[in-house]
């Protein structure tokens, strides 16, 4: 697998973290260094961390991953997405500074699900599993620190219609998931 390649697989891997940090954007009363940092960190650690897994334990795990990982996801982002949108129809002018390590685990767990079967993928293809992690973490930690940026410039000037669309935003993403397991 090539450097273009591996590129590309990380952008494509990038790419659920990057909407839901969009999403976690449209909440933010306000952003802080703090902010960017967080979702860097946890999306694109468990964007690389889940890859690693996967490839480690290759073909021994893959069945229990495939027959769950759509459904842990979905209920996931579904829940927080829910939520979003209840605090936004219930108390408009707090916005959603949550981050804590629970919250971020929650969210990084649920983008980071397919990477596993990604990495059990890698684990049968000419890659160095390093390259390709590493790769897939910075692209994604970039990509998550953009969407809180672009998330929380919308949301300034509509907070209430900008956070129910993120919430409806994470259940399409859930709901997504769900479908391309399903009917996939």
């Amino acid at each position: 697998m090539s450097i273009s390649e591996i590129i590309i697989l990380a952008i494509g891997v990038a790419m659920d973290a990057f909407a839901v940090s969009i999403a976690k954007g449209l909440s933010v009363k306000q952003v802080k260094s703090r902010h960017y940092l967080s979702v860097a960190l946890w999306f694109g650690g468990f964007q690389a961390l889940m890859p690693i897994m996967g490839y480690f334990l290759g073909t021994w795990f893959a069945h229990i991953v495939e027959r769950y990982d759509h459904w842990i996801a979905f209920i996931l982002l579904a829940i927080i997405g829910g939520k979003m949108i209840k605090e936004a129809l219930t108390d408009d002018a707090r916005g959603d500074d949550d981050f804590s390590s629970r919250t971020m685990f929650v969210m990084a767990v649920a983008t980071s699900i397919d990477a596993l079967a990604i990495g059990i993928s890698l684990a049968f293809l000419d890659v160095n599993i390093w390259t390709a992690v590493a790769y897939i973490g910075i692209i994604t930690a970039i990509f998550s620190a953009v969407g809180i940026k672009i998330g929380h410039r919308f949301g300034q000037r509509h907070r209430k219609s900008a956070t129910i669309f993120g919430g409806v935003v994470l259940i399409a993403i859930a709901i997504k998931i769900l479908l391309e397991h399903i009917l996939g």
